[in-house]
């Protein structure tokens, strides 16, 4: 069958940043708007998107970045074929815009008489209150800090992401018109609901970490914290110092802001020592190769055996070699290798091993479910709970996850909140606007480069070592200037800028198949898709990304294109003698709360892409 180009996910999926991307950023449209030094510009498409461009440049998990075609299409023999630096243009949107950012931002709406109560001011509840409070509805965010942001500014060394952004960032929402109650910690979901709220969003995050229950634990409790609530504790001042001798225990991205902390705390001696393999750590890789650079060794495959003390003094942690050993379905299991066990000596231990949802303050007869793993139970669509004026978001809905997700989540409930409250049913959601756009100004001519650069990927610059290590307040990284960001950017592919092919108009002339650099385009017979992408000019082998098939042409053949390595370059619209081929830009405008979300446009359950 012929693809169906009309489908609004098909070109999202060929645009793998922005289908990668939790909040869908489209992300080729804000890197030429870089390229092009409108800064503010490529600011508000992220700020629409992802509502946190500066905090996110510096801290995003990058799910775009491994998506990016830019690794793949690359010559196999480059030195290191790598993704556009995505998350770091990002950044240069928010460091490089002026002032005049300000006249850029909508206002609210007037009053509509609704209230909706937020809990916790982290990303998902600010993003939920940004996205209602500009619809009219009058938000109230319940904080127990006494600033908003949540995780990002209690858990997010300053190192990584200074408070003076978070201010900014977290300040433009509040200014429109939220009202934040910080130092107001809410303890009873009951006590909240009778307030008279039309609806509640819960965002208060997962605040508790997991410990580690082996032989010392307690007798050596004075010298082993908790890592989110140490370095909560890093933020609020409350600890200012370490102990020359540290072991970090957990492979997530908290576990790296632990080391990396306590390094610039005064220990001179910090190992992170994490139970599974280096590869299956979860910490992001970037994350684990900045601890490595800062002369962080990290120790794989030791699970914890026990912490070891004397009097009362922690001295050292005992640990069983063991080896990962997978299943037919990819599960793991530890396995001891007969290694006799290791001692390391510390003085202090940083157990970031896990977070965990707690949920004390939501009283459990008030027809909130949730399930065995003390999680609500939501429907995955609409974030709604059981009691249908309450929703979830963020790492409160479903575990720990990221801030980009916790944005997604709640873009998402904003829009159940929204049809909710308009009586419509927040099921009912309608997809996505879409657009193509000719891109063609003349005969030989487009509206965009399709050009990209051969560079490699830049590195962003550091400060220096001996002045980032002595303090956790100095930022390691120093983003992109404009110069290095304009050739960053030239690297992007446009792949949100669309091969589209009308089979009426070719004549089989095969040009754009001599042309095409990348051997992606070819003209045969049609057949089933997996012996189909055996037998293209270049055998089609990412399953994951759709094969463009045409209508059949005069001679019975078909037009077959393999998304998976196309350069949009525009060399096949360039020169087809017909027009056939025509390089159009894709623009994706997801679903925000507001009128558009509403029974008035075509409405249909969808779901959200992983």
């Amino acid at each position: 069958m012929p693809t169906n180009v009309s489908d609004p996910a098909y070109f999202h999926k060929v645009v793998d940043c922005q289908w990668a991307c939790p909040a869908h950023t489209p992300v080729p449209e804000y890197i030429r708007l870089i390229a092009q030094g409108r800064y503010n510009d490529a600011y508000m498409v992220n700020w629409e998107s992802n509502v946190f461009p500066g905090i996110l440049g510096r801290t995003c998990d990058r799910p775009c970045e491994p998506a990016c075609r830019r690794g793949r299409v690359e010559e196999q023999n480059a030195p290191k074929p790598e993704a556009v630096a995505i998350c770091r243009l990002k950044r240069v949107a928010a460091d490089f815009k002026d002032g005049e950012i300000r006249a850029l931002l909508p206002r609210a709406a007037a009053k509509n008489g609704k209230r909706v109560a937020c809990v916790g001011a982290g990303p998902a509840s600010l993003t939920v209150a940004r996205d209602l409070v500009l619809q009219g509805y009058s938000v109230t965010v319940f904080e127990g800090d006494a600033k908003a942001g949540g995780f990002m500014r209690t858990q997010v060394p300053r190192f990584r992401l200074p408070e003076a952004v978070i201010d900014e960032e977290v300040g433009t929402i509040i200014g429109l018109g939220v009202d934040f109650r910080g130092g107001e910690r809410v303890d009873s979901m009951k006590a909240l609901l009778a307030q008279g709220f039309d609806a509640v969003f819960v965002g208060c995050g997962a605040p508790r970490g997991r410990d580690l229950d082996v032989p010392g634990r307690e007798e050596a409790k004075d010298r082993i914290h908790i890592g989110i609530d140490w370095l909560a504790s890093v933020y609020f001042g409350h600890v200012t110092k370490v102990a020359k001798r540290v072991i970090v225990l957990g492979g997530g991205n908290t576990a790296m802001d632990c080391c990396r902390s306590a390094r610039r705390m005064g220990a001179d001696d910090v190992k992170v020592i994490v139970r599974s393999t280096f590869d299956d750590m979860k910490a992001s890789p970037w994350e684990k190769e900045d601890a490595m650079h800062e002369g962080i060794p990290i120790l794989p495959c030791h699970v914890p055996l026990a912490f070891l003390h004397e009097r009362g003094r922690l001295t050292g942690m005992r640990f069983q070699i063991v080896e990962s050993v997978y299943d037919a379905k990819g599960r793991r299991t530890l396995r001891p290798t007969g290694a006799p066990d290791v001692d390391f000596d510390c003085d202090e231990v940083l157990v970031a091993v896990g977070q965990e949802n707690a949920f004390p303050w939501i009283e459990r007869d008030i027809g909130i479910a949730f399930n065995d793993w003390g999680l609500p139970q939501l429907d995955a669509v609409t974030f709604q709970a059981s009691l249908p004026q309450v929703f979830f978001g963020g790492d409160a809905a479903f575990g720990p996850k990221n801030i980009i997700t916790a944005v997604a989540h709640g873009h998402e409930a904003a829009v159940s909140i929204d049809r909710l409250l308009n009586g419509e049913d927040p099921a009912r959601r309608p997809p996505p606007h879409v657009n193509l756009m000719s891109q063609k100004m003349g005969i030989h001519e487009w509206s965009y480069d399709n050009a990209p650069s051969d560079d490699i990927r830049f590195k962003v610059p550091w400060e220096k070592a001996e002045k980032a290590l002595k303090s956790i307040k100095v930022e390691v990284e120093l983003g992109f200037d404009p110069a290095t960001a304009f050739k960053e950017a030239q690297r992007c592919l446009n792949c949100d800028v669309q091969t589209v092919f009308t089979d009426k108009l070719c004549i089989e002339c095969d040009a754009c198949v001599d042309i095409c650099p990348m051997d992606c385009i070819t003209f045969t017979a049609n057949g089933d898709e997996a012996e189909l992408r055996a037998r293209l000019s270049a055998p089609a082998a990412n399953a994951e990304q759709a094969l463009y098939v045409g209508a059949p042409l005069k001679t019975g053949r078909v037009m077959v294109k393999d998304e998976d390595v196309c350069l949009h370059c525009g060399l096949c619209a360039e020169r087809c003698p017909t027009g056939a081929w025509d390089m159009q830009k894709f623009l994706l405008v997801t679903t925000k709360a507001g009128p558009a979300c509403r029974d008035s446009m075509p409405a249909q359950r969808v779901g959200v892409p992983a």
